[in-house]
């Protein structure tokens, strides 16, 4: 599916605290090594799943989440 001209691309959730835990899940943005390696190549409907998975994941691993 090709992006409209003029639309802006879903963005990376990339904060630069790039490490993978063991879980291999990055402890900054919460996307697996897999998510992100393919963000470049992936279409907005796709990115805006891995933002989906990511939230999930950030809300289960925040010890202060309500």
């Amino acid at each position: 599916m090709k992006a409209d001209a003029g639309a802006a691309r879903v963005r990376s959730p990339c904060v630069s605290i790039c490490a993978l835990g063991d879980d291999d899940i990055c402890t900054g943005c919460h996307r697996s090594a897999r998510e992100i390696a393919d963000w470049v190549v992936s279409t907005d409907e796709e990115r805006r799943a891995v933002l989906t998975r990511a939230a999930g994941r950030a809300r289960r691993n925040n010890p202060f989440a309500s």
